[in-house]
């Protein structure tokens, strides 16, 4: 009897393994055809940016000599850098409200002397006001600090706060020569719509639009009476989610409205961006797309004749993880360290591409910030990069599979004249969990290949490069729970609430390095009839890109 009874039992496992076999070949195939015949837009560096929040930056930072996301990168933002708080405010005595030309520049020289080390340029977000500069304000209402420990309110007097501009502008020339300067960007302030950032004292909304178009006007102003007027200088709104007022009202006003500084119609503005937040992984929901944001921002700013700007994204990601630490489910880096990230990274790429957006500004790439080891995201990014001035490819999906919950998609960009092309996939599974493995297939039409062959560089970013896996397998047995985490432990730059616990974590990074590592599978291909014929099996979550040169 209990022969019958497993052969009986041996008989359906076997008809399910097969069922399943069959279902995952039926469902998984995805081919794509890609005509580097066929090109299109050039396509942006969309990595090019990243933040630093608190205003500051190391003036000796710690760079990878193997992983370095500075490669990547044109231009690091520097919120809130000229005030806000006494730890921001660049005075010598920030509650002296007596004194209002005691200046003491020196935390943002240092600063921004940092960031030319990386081989990148600043982004300053000028804008927070300095509480001393709106002492009025806060003696009537008491001083409201939002979220973000910032003094919220408008200056008491936009003079006072136009000098200080000048003041800052005239130190950083001083400091790096008025050639140099002259090659930064400017911003004035982060989602000047949200409350927690900047608000009238009334907190009417009408108001506090006024305040901040005012605001914007003399920050610029300032700008061009001491750097000139072509500087580069625009604003990041919300965007992705309802603020106090509405973003378009200061996008008219810079097109068509009457400037507060100089009375002239207009204010030279010559970027918009927006932030963007998905709740938690998978958790898609909820704010408007990239595409939306996009839409939405150009659509309104070419109405008044503002048609010459780019867009970007300068904060966003994944706002939380799916567990939380000792305060808060957040994650400071904006980022999980999972594989997901990699296949989410690749996701928005293409939808910026698609979108017309020029960059996604992001926080920290690796396990300590921008040091220490590489997340996947980082691996992601410095091959994203690379699309930076290529112009698109044609890309067709001549086969498309249906694996349930996932996104299988394909973008690809080519350099005819340095006959180089790159092409990037992914298995996005809008998901942690997955069944099935996408096996992809690619026909490339390659006329800037003129031999037979061509060398092809395949970078496979999957668990396999990701150490982030290993170190949330084995961490719990190091003592390091979910309680010695001040944020999310999911975050691949964790924020330590335990400091031996952060110990122990810095010990593990330096003796696990080779997890990290990405390495290409470098090949010949053969070239027939003009065409490569290439395939990839991409585990749910992981990435291709393919390099190919002649």
């Amino acid at each position: 009897m209990r022969q019958v009874v497993s052969a009986i039992m041996a008989f359906f496992v076997s008809i399910w393994s097969s069922l399943l076999t069959f279902c995952a070949n039926f469902v998984n195939d995805y081919a794509f055809e890609v005509d580097f015949g066929s090109l299109s837009e050039i396509l942006p560096n969309v990595k090019s940016n990243i933040n630093n929040y608190g205003g500051r930056f190391p003036e000796y930072p710690e760079i990878n000599e193997r992983y370095d996301p500075y490669e990547f990168v044109d231009y690091i933002q520097l919120m809130e850098c000229t005030g806000g708080n006494s730890s921001r405010d660049l005075f010598l005595d920030p509650d002296d409200s007596t004194v209002l030309d005691d200046y003491d520049f020196s935390p943002l020289i240092s600063s921004c002397r940092g960031i030319l080390k990386t081989g990148a340029k600043p982004l300053l977000k000028l804008g927070n006001v300095p509480a001393k500069l709106s002492r009025d304000a806060i003696a009537r209402s008491g001083l409201d600090t939002g979220d973000f420990d910032v003094n919220i309110y408008p200056p008491d007097d936009y003079g006072e706060y136009y000098d200080y501009i000048c003041a800052v502008a005239r130190a950083l020339v001083g400091e790096f020569t008025l050639e140099e300067v002259r090659t930064w960007r400017f911003g004035v302030m982060t989602e000047y719509e949200n409350r927690s950032w900047f608000m009238a004292p009334s907190g009417d909304p009408a108001q506090t639009a006024e305040a901040y178009c005012k605001l914007y006007d003399y920050t610029v102003q300032a700008l061009i009476d001491v750097i000139g007027a072509d500087i580069f200088v625009g604003a990041h709104s919300m965007t992705c989610s309802e603020g106090l007022w509405d973003e378009r009202e200061f996008i008219r006003h810079c097109g068509t409205g009457t400037n507060y500084a100089t009375g002239e119609t207009g204010t030279r503005i010559c970027y918009l961006s927006s932030s963007y937040y998905e709740g938690s992984p998978g958790n898609v929901g909820g704010t408007l797309s990239i595409a939306q944001i996009t839409e939405l921002l150009r659509s309104t700013a070419e109405e008044v004749g503002l048609t010459d700007l780019i867009y970007g994204v300068d904060e966003g990601r994944i706002l939380c993880g799916t567990r939380s630490g000792s305060v808060d489910s957040q994650l400071v880096s904006r980022t999980v360290g999972f594989t997901y990230q990699a296949a989410f990274d690749a996701r928005l790429v293409k939808e910026m591409f698609d979108a017309g957006m020029n960059y996604f500004s992001s926080w920290d790439y690796c396990s300590f910030g921008n040091s220490g080891l590489p997340m996947v995201s980082c691996h992601v990014a410095a091959n994203a990069a690379k699309f930076g001035g290529m112009n698109r490819a044609s890309v067709t999906c001549a086969k498309q599979g249906r694996l349930r919950n996932a996104r299988v998609e394909c973008v690809a960009g080519c350099d005819p004249e340095n006959r180089t092309a790159l092409v990037m996939a992914y298995n996005y599974k809008n998901s942690l969990d997955y069944l099935f493995t996408a096996e992809t297939s690619y026909k490339l039409k390659v006329p800037f290949i003129t031999g037979g062959t061509a060398e092809v560089a395949m970078y496979v970013i999957d668990d396999d490069c990701n150490w982030f896996d290993e170190w949330n397998a084995v961490r719990d047995s190091l003592g390091v729970t979910d309680d010695k985490f001040a944020w999310s432990p999911d975050d691949g730059c964790p924020n330590f609430s335990d400091p031996e616990a952060a110990a122990v974590f810095r010990d593990w990074c330096a003796a696990n390095t080779k997890l990290a590592q990405l390495e290409p599978e470098v090949f010949t291909a053969e070239v027939k009839n003009g065409e490569i014929a290439l395939e990839a099996d991409l585990a749910p979550n992981a990435v291709v890109f393919f390099e190919i040169s002649e």
